[in-house]
């Protein structure tokens, strides 16, 4: 700070140094100007100068100290108040841009809330009609039509569901509501949504849940479970897909295991980054890279871990390791 201050006050102590010099030089040209007198006057203008800069110091930074430790936010109070017209002016260009910053950043807020409700509004609007349409093609009679109807159905049923739940996320605390939870129901339940799909791939499950019951929220963890499971059934042929649950370190853990496609060693630490979807298949439209990235940040929220083993050409397994009751008091006082 005070080689700040320093940089700041350089052109007077240049002025001062010249003035002195200009004394000196006088001297030695005008022999009637006493020598003696001459350093007298600069070593005085010098003491006297360099206690002006001290007191100046004092008086100017503390305003200026007190405005580099403040926090970069809307709070008004934080900003110093000024002493020398100087620092009044600073503290009136501040308070004005940051008050005119806080009511932007309000108005784009409640834009984007705006926005959000008028989507949410939407996407339960469009249910409405692919309902309807789930119903005419039970009546379709030919079977492969209609294995090949259901299959785009179910995509875009959960384009718009995870439309829908990354919509809900920033407001995911709001929404919480933590209870016991039995596993084997909720797995049944997105298995049986799926069906049609695996029964078309040739895809079978073998369950080995023994009636845990987790805490968490069934709605958000539906989510989870839908996201692993249709990516476990999307990247699989005529292979079945093991479901398990046991108990580790304290914590119930469900895993997932597939005999698909498997994921490369080298995407592996970017597979729940937002948007990323694959190098090894990178053309692959059908992906959006946001289901494991939703799933991941849905987990997070919910004291979930998630962990994942694959080999490339072999398989993937997912694994959630559920929180025990302390991290589940955490998230309710969240």
């Amino acid at each position: 700070m005070i080689a700040t201050f320093l940089r700041e006050r350089l052109s007077w102590i240049l002025l001062l140094v010249s003035f002195q010099l200009l004394a000196i030089l006088l001297a030695f040209v005008d022999s009637t100007v006493p020598i003696t007198s001459v350093l007298y006057y600069v070593l005085l203008t010098s003491t006297l100068f360099l206690l002006f800069l001290v007191i100046r110091y004092i008086n100017e930074m503390q305003f200026y100290k007190k405005l580099s430790i403040r926090n970069h936010d809307f709070d008004i109070g934080t900003i110093p108040k000024g002493e020398s017209p100087l620092e009044e002016l600073v503290e009136e260009h501040l308070t004005t841009q940051v008050e005119q910053l806080r009511h932007e950043a309000f108005r784009h807020q409640q834009q984007l809330e705006e926005e959000q409700d008028e989507l949410v509004a939407w996407i339960h609007e469009v249910k409405t009609p692919l309902s309807a349409i789930r119903l005419i093609m039970d009546k379709v009679n030919h079977e492969e039509t209609q294995s090949q109807l259901y299959y785009e159905w179910l995509r875009i049923h959960h384009l718009l569901d995870q439309q829908l739940y990354q919509k809900r996320l920033p407001f995911m605390q709001n929404d919480l509501y933590m209870e016991k939870v039995s596993l084997r129901e909720l797995v049944v339940t997105e298995l049986r949504s799926l069906q049609s799909w695996c029964m078309q791939k040739g895809i079978g499950f073998e369950l080995q849940l023994h009636g845990q019951h987790v805490l968490s929220d069934a709605k958000w963890l539906a989510f989870i479970l839908r996201q692993l499971l249709t990516n476990a059934i999307k990247y699989s042929q005529n292979q079945d897909i093991h479901l398990t649950s046991y108990e580790k370190d304290g914590q119930i853990a469900l895993s997932i295991s597939d005999k698909g496609r498997g994921i490369e060693k080298q995407d592996l630490p970017r597979i729940f980054d937002k948007g990323f979807t694959s190098t090894s298949v990178h053309n692959d439209r059908s992906s959006t890279g946001m289901g494991l990235y939703l799933a991941k940040r849905i987990a997070d929220n919910l004291r979930i871990r998630v962990t994942v083993n694959s080999i490339y050409g072999e398989g993937s397994t997912f694994t959630l390791f559920f929180p025990n009751q302390n991290d589940i008091d955490h998230v309710r006082s969240m």
